[in-house]
């Protein structure tokens, strides 16, 4: 199994969505993030983080609410935004980044 940085620290971009179970955003978020996941397919990797779960993880990007997305390539953060986004928004955001 894949630790967090080995995933992170891939040529491809990875998006990571620190979520947790009870956030009513984070549940809007899901098929948002599985729409995107269909339409841009190989080329982004998507991974969920429960900062409940994951707590040393979130504390290390200072995850101080939910959903936070950021965005990953080699390692490096690209990206970071708090709260729920539409999917024509992150589109756009991603779109830069490929």
């Amino acid at each position: 199994m894949e630790t967090f940085n080995e995933v992170i620290s891939s040529d491809k971009l990875v998006l990571v969505d620190f979520f947790a179970t009870w956030c009513q955003p984070c549940k809007m978020m899901h098929p948002i993030l599985e729409q995107l996941k269909q339409a841009l397919g190989d080329s982004i990797r998507i991974i969920k983080i429960d900062v409940d779960k994951q707590g040393v993880t979130a504390g290390q990007y200072k995850i101080q609410s939910v959903p936070t997305l950021m965005l990953f390539r080699n390692g490096q953060s690209l990206w970071r935004q708090s709260g729920a986004i539409s999917l024509a928004e992150l589109r756009n955001i991603i779109n830069g980044y490929l």
